[in-house]
């Protein structure tokens, strides 16, 4: 998946300018908490732990989220629908390994692209409708 596919540009840039000063913190507490979050969620997976990837998977969610990280935001989505309806049916999270199998690779991926879209050394690539230059 290109960085176009994995970043919606237009919601990252409405959240770089609402967080203002704090966007670059906020953006290394999601790097900090997304690689927590994802050894989180492959733990409870090995353990067959469905309760256990609830919280991991539902707060990289709205992370994901905030910066325009759609694809991300839907996989985690998908890893916490399947763990609630299995804690709430008692079975094990076996539908959600092939969410889980994707979730790394998407995640750095991911965060490879808004941490280089965010370091203003990296020379920016010309958007449509401005001159480059």
């Amino acid at each position: 998946m290109g960085g176009d596919q994995l970043v919606d540009w237009t919601a990252f840039q409405a959240a770089r300018s609402e967080l203002g000063a704090g966007f670059v913190r906020i953006l290394g507490y999601f790097r900090e908490d997304g690689v927590k979050s994802v050894a989180a969620i492959e733990e409870a997976m090995r353990n067959g732990n469905a309760a256990a990837l609830v919280l991991p998977s539902h707060t990289l969610k709205g992370e994901s989220r905030q910066f325009g990280a759609e694809p991300l935001s839907v996989l985690a989505e998908s890893i916490e629908h399947i763990a609630r309806q299995c804690v709430e049916t008692r079975d094990a999270p076996d539908q959600a390994l092939e969410h889980v199998v994707k979730l790394r690779p998407c995640f750095e991926a991911t965060l490879t692209m808004l941490e280089r879209e965010a370091n203003p050394l990296v020379e920016r690539r010309p958007q449509f409708g401005r001159r480059a230059g």
